[in-house]
């Protein structure tokens, strides 16, 4: 049976791999935190064949709490204390031959199974955290540490699902299909990603401590611009490939 994640592929701005995806799984309890940040800031943290994507000339920052659940290679089934761990990402917004892409400062992620396998085959900052969430999907609270680096945080949603209108702001921060990431000798490789459009909620959000961005010399913010909530969504996910 074909994944949930390809039941419907109208929205993709180009059309999915030829080649078989290789791996699934759902990201829940979700919060999307985005806050405007000067192009100059941030253009240093990426590399410089990839451009910088900005918004009425500002480029933007993301903070993303979430858990993991039914993470596995295709077709092995999902594996206790492997497939479902909590995780964290500092995020920015690239594009490279048309195809923009996320770019990730950081990831952080409780399984250290997990760190290992993103690091080794998927060339990604992960680093291994102490991580906790609890709560139901009205109100979350969650905490991140390891060495440079903490989080706490309490959210949950405040309006009904939608999915953000094309050309909307939320919508570009959020529906992307492929994610960048840069391998030891330098090459840029992507990874192709596809869901269903992002069931949003509105969000609340209450950030007890923060010191994500400083890890990457970057100085505490004001609060977040758009804070946005989703529940769940299912993902699949094909090998990299060199992309320059």
């Amino acid at each position: 049976m074909a994944h949930v994640a390809l039941s419907r592929l109208d929205h993709r701005p180009w059309p999915i791999p030829a080649r078989p995806w290789t791996w699934r799984q759902s990201w829940r309890d979700l919060l999307f935190a985005h806050w405007a940040v000067p192009a100059a800031i941030l253009r240093p943290l990426v590399p410089r064949s990839l451009e910088l994507q900005e918004v009425e000339g500002t480029a933007w920052l993301g903070l993303v709490p979430f858990r993991m659940t039914g993470v596995m290679r295709r077709p092995l089934p999902d594996l206790p204390w492997i497939s479902a761990f909590p995780e964290l990402n500092v995020r920015t917004y690239v594009n490279l031959d048309g195809k923009p892409g996320i770019w990730f400062l950081s990831l952080d992620a409780s399984n250290a199974l997990a760190v290992w396998v993103a690091r080794r085959f998927f060339h990604l900052p992960y680093y291994r955290a102490s991580m906790n969430l609890i709560g139901n999907g009205n109100a979350l609270r969650y905490s991140s540490v390891r060495a440079g680096a903490e989080f706490l945080a309490s959210y949950g949603p405040t309006s009904d699902v939608y999915h953000a209108k094309p050309g909307s702001l939320g919508h570009w921060l959020t529906e992307r299909y492929c994610l960048y990431a840069r391998a030891p000798d330098g090459s840029i490789w992507r990874n192709e990603v596809q869901h269903l459009p992002w069931p949003l909620q509105a969000a609340k959000a209450t950030f007890d401590r923060n010191t994500m961005f400083s890890f990457h010399g970057i100085a505490m913010p004001e609060p977040p611009a758009l804070l946005n909530f989703a529940k769940r969504l299912d993902v699949v996910i094909w090998d990299a490939e060199r992309a320059a």
